[in-house]
């Protein structure tokens, strides 16, 4: 996954969110224009074309990330690159709010479609396809394009949405380890399928997704290794994260900032035993990353304060 911070021009900041462009994006615009400047009378069309590409691209990112904050999640960067966008959100790990942030990008483009098939409608009906061929292809092409990345995101390959839709509706089944397995496993298998679309068709497009997903399920797969071996680790009574309701591990798992000394925070309550006047005020789940001050995690607070959440 391209960093947000290497390579990469900061374009605006929009409700909390910065929105960066990679450079490659420039070098892969420029061919893409150059490559199909025969479809309208003047390559200004073309440009427009791929920036309406991306502008579609955009709204989809910001689905996903709006739709994190929504549940509680964070959500504060958003890059395009030649690949397409990558919204950097951080849902609370549960299989709902996972769900939502994810499914919402796809829904972005569901919604588009009506209003993007009015507009060919009219077109048509206004006789573009004669006195304004060029107004008229465009329609027909940014159509084309939301219908693309809707069904190309929809496909159930990790790390594309489709993927981690199904990882998330594993997760209310499987749990979180395990369904991330799942998906991950099945997303070799699309890549496999990528590589060899890719060598049919002589197409390095494919073949760059295919690396590009192949790196995702690699990195997804240790990741979900690492969490089944959290799994089996014992779990201390009496306390539960009041964002996942996980009981915290047992076992020196925190380390102090000051001396780099690891220590049980729940043993010695948030101070750490080898610099004592090192107290910590609030304590990070290992399993979720959220933060919360000692006395949230008590366990029958969490219980008595649990509400139905997505």
């Amino acid at each position: 996954m391209p960093s947000a911070r290497q390579g990469s021009i900061r374009l605006f900041r929009f409700s909390g969110i910065d929105v960066f462009l990679h450079w490659s994006w420039f070098l892969v615009a420029a061919y893409e224009i150059q490559s199909r400047k025969g479809q309208y009378s003047s390559v200004a069309w073309n440009v427009v074309e791929y920036l309406a590409l991306f502008s579609v691209v955009l709204l989809h990112e910001f689905g996903h990330a709006l739709a994190c904050r929504q549940v509680g999640g964070s959500a504060n960067q958003i890059i395009l690159w030649p690949l397409g966008g990558v919204a950097y959100v951080n849902p609370p790990q549960r299989p709902g709010a996972t769900l939502w942030s994810i499914a919402a990008g796809p829904l972005v483009n569901v919604a588009l479609l009506p209003v993007l098939l009015v507009a060919l409608f009219l077109s048509r009906s206004l006789g573009w396809a004669e006195t304004m061929p060029d107004a008229y292809t465009f329609v027909r092409a940014i159509l084309t394009i939301d219908v693309v990345l809707l069904v190309f995101n929809s496909l159930p390959i990790y790390p594309l949405d489709g993927g981690q839709i199904l990882r998330s509706l594993l997760w209310f089944v499987l749990g979180r380890a395990r369904s991330l397995m799942v998906a991950t496993v099945l997303g070799f298998v699309g890549v496999a399928g990528f590589i060899v679309l890719a060598v049919w068709k002589q197409s390095v497009w494919y073949g760059a997704l295919a690396v590009f997903m192949l790196m995702n399920c690699w990195s997804g797969l240790r990741h979900a290794q690492a969490l089944l071996r959290i799994a089996k680790l014992p779990r201390r009574a009496g306390f539960a994260c009041p964002s996942c309701r996980t009981a915290p591990l047992l076992g020196a798992f925190w380390k102090c900032a000051h001396c780099g000394q690891g220590f049980d925070t729940f043993e010695t309550r948030g101070a750490c035993p080898y610099c004592a006047a090192q107290q910590y005020a609030s304590t990070r789940c290992p399993d979720c990353g959220e933060a919360h001050p000692m006395p949230d995690w008590n366990a029958a607070a969490v219980a008595k304060n649990r509400q139905p959440r997505v």
